[in-house]
C-alpha cells in the first residue's frame, strides 16, 4: 500500500484523553505509522490539511445498504405500514443488478461525508452481491442477512424456513469473514422479534456465542412493535423477550431502542447490550425519541447510524451528530449530550458496538488508518472556538474533502476515487424504476 501523509492538521485523536493534536498523520501499509510531530519524509502521497480537522472515519452502526434504492418512494407513513406497503415489496423484488446499484449509490454517499464503516442489515436474499460490491468499492463493513422466518405478513420470497436462514447466514460467514484484509465481516441478523421464530432467536443466542459474531436486530423501535412483542410472548417486554431467548449480551446490537422502560435499560446494562441510535429515522416515521442521555448514564453503549434511505432519505453522519445532540438537549435540558460526547458516539461508540475498539475508531499508532478529513474554507465554519463544536453543529457531510480507509485514498479532494459519481447515479436511477416496477409501485 502507498504511504499517506497528513499535515497541517488539527487532529482530534479520539483517543483515551481525547486529545487534540496540531500536526501530522503519518500512515503506511494501511496503518497509522504516527501522529503529532512526525517525520514528514519518505510517504508518497502528501495532503495539505490547511488546518482542517482529522477525526477517525465515522462508524455507523444501523443502515440498510440494499434500502438505498427506495429513496423516495416510502415517504409519510408509520413504521408497520412503511414496512408492509413499501420496503417489503421492494426488498421481496430486489435482484443481484439491483442490489450491486444499490449499494454502489449508498458506499458513494456515505464515504463522500465521511463514513468508512458500516454495520448493515441487507435484504433475505443474494447477501453475496452485497459482500462482492463491498469488497471492490473498498468501504469497511459487517454485514448481516436479513432473518425473517415467522411472518405472513411479508411477501413470499422474504418467507424462509428456520433451518435454512441459519443456514444461509452460516454459509455467508463461512465464505466472507475476514474478507478484503479484514474489512468484510458477517453478522447474524434477524430482523426483529415480531418476525422471527422463537426457535430461530434460540438458535441464533447460541450461535453467537459459537461462532463468536455480533447480532444484529431491532428492537423497541414503535410502540405498536412493542405491544405486539409483547402480545406474542405472553406479557414479557422487548428487550425482556430477547433477553428470555438468550440473545441479551455484550454481542446483542439494537437498533432503535426508542421505548425502552427503565427496567429494559437496567437489564440492558447489565448485559452489556449494545444501541444503535437513529434520530433522523426515528424522527421521519413519527417513532418518537429515545432516551439517549438516561441509557447513556447507566453505561449503556448508544452509537449512531442513519438507518436506511427508505425511512431517513440521507445516509450523512453529520445529520445524526447534529440531530442526537439537539433531540436529548430538547428532551432535558441544553449540554446532556454535549458536541463531544457525540463526536465519541459517532467513532469510539461505534467501535465498540462492532467490538473492533483495537483497530479502528481512534487515531492512534498501530491501528487501522481509517481517517477523514474536514475542511475549514468555508464561511459557515468561521469562526470555530471549539472543534468539537464545529463538527456537531456547523459542519455538513459535504466538507469531507478526504476519506481514507484501510490506508486507502478513496476520497481525494471531494471526489471519489474507486468510483465515478456521475456514473453510479445514472445506474442506480435506472435499477430505482426496474426496481419499482417489479415491486408494482
Amino acid at each position: 500500500m502507498p504511504s499517506l501523509l497528513l499535515r497541517n492538521a488539527t487532529i482530534l485523536t479520539m483517543d483515551d484523553g481525547l486529545s487534540v493534536l496540531h500536526g501530522s498523520v503519518s500512515v503506511r501499509d494501511g496503518r497509522i505509522a504516527a501522529v503529532g510531530q512526525v517525520d514528514e519524509a519518505g510517504h508518497e502521497t502528501v495532503i495539505d490539511a490547511r488546518g482542517g480537522y482529522v477525526l477517525p472515519g465515522f462508524i455507523q452502526t444501523h443502515v440498510h445498504l440494499c434500502q438505498t434504492l427506495f429513496r423516495g418512494f416510502a415517504d409519510d407513513m408509520p413504521l408497520l405500514e412503511w414496512l408492509k406497503m413499501r420496503v417489503w415489496p421492494m426488498e421481496a423484488a430486489h435482484t443481484p443488478s439491483t442490489l450491486r446499484a444499490s449499494v454502489r449509490l449508498a458506499a458513494a454517499e456515505l464515504l463522500r461525508t465521511g463514513t468508512t464503516s458500516v454495520l448493515t442489515m441487507e435484504t433475505v436474499h443474494d447477501t453475496d452481491v452485497v459482500f462482492e460490491t463491498l469488497a471492490e468499492v473498498g468501504l469497511r463493513a459487517t454485514v448481516g442477512k436479513c432473518m425473517m422466518d415467522s411472518d405472513s405478513d411479508v411477501p413470499r420470497r422474504l418467507q424462509e424456513e428456520t433451518r435454512a436462514s441459519i443456514d444461509e447466514s452460516l454459509g455467508l460467514k463461512k465464505r466472507w469473514h475476514g474478507a478484503a484484509n479484514g474489512r468484510l465481516r458477517a453478522a447474524f441478523a434477524p430482523r426483529f422479534a415480531v418476525s422471527c421464530s422463537r426457535e430461530l432467536l434460540e438458535a441464533v443466542a447460541a450461535l453467537a456465542v459459537s461462532e463468536q459474531s455480533l447480532v444484529h436486530t431491532h428492537a423497541s423501535e414503535n410502540r405498536d412493535e412493542v405491544e405486539f412483542v409483547r402480545r406474542m410472548s405472553g406479557g414479557l417486554s422487548n428487550m425482556e423477550y430477547l433477553a428470555d431467548t438468550g440473545l441479551a449480551a455484550p454481542h446483542l446490537c439494537t437498533a432503535h431502542c426508542v421505548w425502552v422502560t427503565d427496567a429494559e435499560q437496567s437489564l440492558m446494562a447489565e448485559r452489556g447490550v449494545k444501541v444503535l441510535h437513529c434520530p433522523g429515522s426515528n424522527l421521519k416515521l413519527g417513532s418518537g425519541v429515545a432516551p439517549v442521555a438516561e441509557m447513556r448514564a447507566r453505561g449503556i453503549s448508544v452509537s449512531l447510524g442513519a438507518d436506511g434511505a427508505a425511512c431517513n432519505n440521507r445516509l450523512d453522519m453529520f445529520d445524526e451528530m447534529r440531530l442526537a445532540a439537539t433531540l436529548q438537549a430538547m428532551r432535558k435540558a441544553p449540554g446532556v449530550l454535549p458536541a463531544r460526547d457525540v463526536v465519541w458516539m459517532a467513532t469510539r461508540e461505534g467501535a465498540r458496538a462492532l467490538g473492533q475498539e483495537g483497530e479502528i475508531g481512534s487515531i492512534e499508532p498501530g491501528k487501522r488508518a481509517d481517517l477523514l478529513l474536514i475542511d475549514r474554507g468555508d464561511p459557515h465554519l468561521v469562526p470555530a472556538p471549539d472543534p468539537w463544536s464545529a463538527i456537531v453543529y456547523s459542519a455538513r457531510g459535504s466538507d469531507v474533502r478526504s476519506v481514507v480507509v484501510d490506508g486507502e485514498l478513496l476520497v481525494h479532494e471531494f471526489a471519489l476515487t474507486r468510483m465515478d459519481a456521475v456514473e453510479v447515479s445514472r445506474s442506480a436511477e435506472a435499477a430505482a424504476a426496474e426496481l419499482a416496477g417489479r415491486a408494482g409501485l
